[in-house]
């Protein structure tokens, strides 16, 4: 049994990570869920949230924000493909709340479920990643 977990993280626009991990926590649609080395096959989806990257047991976690996207574990390891990925240290908490502000009133606005079903889910990704920024 090997020490570490080969992963890929892989954006629309690009490869961002390929390495090696003791442990990765991902923010599943049913919950948070950790993939290991020698973890049993498995598919989610991701639901908007921070996937943690312990380069080593115990170790501190890189953390990286996701919108959304799928997760798949297999014997070559965990692949996710991202809708998109943000830095937790480049957020401006302010600049947020307003995106979040100006969202609800779009939705407010929305012409017909279609367009309010798109402000929503931009909405919950934005209010999710508020959330943790200010905790």
């Amino acid at each position: 049994m090997t020490d570490t977990l080969h992963y890929e993280i892989v954006s629309p626009e690009r490869l961002l990570k390929d390495a090696e991990a003791a442990m990765i926590v991902v923010p599943g649609a049913d919950g948070d869920f950790a993939a290991l080395p020698a973890h049993a096959p498995m598919m989610s989806t991701i639901r908007p949230g921070v996937v943690e990257i312990f380069e080593t047991e115990g170790g501190t976690p890189e953390r990286l924000f996701v919108k959304g996207g799928l997760a798949q574990i297999s014997p070559a390891g965990l692949t996710i493909l991202a809708e998109e990925t943000l830095s937790l240290d480049d957020v401006d908490l302010d600049d947020l709340n307003k995106k979040i502000a100006d969202t609800r009133e779009d939705i407010e606005d929305a012409k017909d479920d279609v367009e309010r079903a798109g402000f929503e889910k931009e909405l919950a990704w934005m209010v999710a990643l508020a959330d943790i920024v200010a905790h």
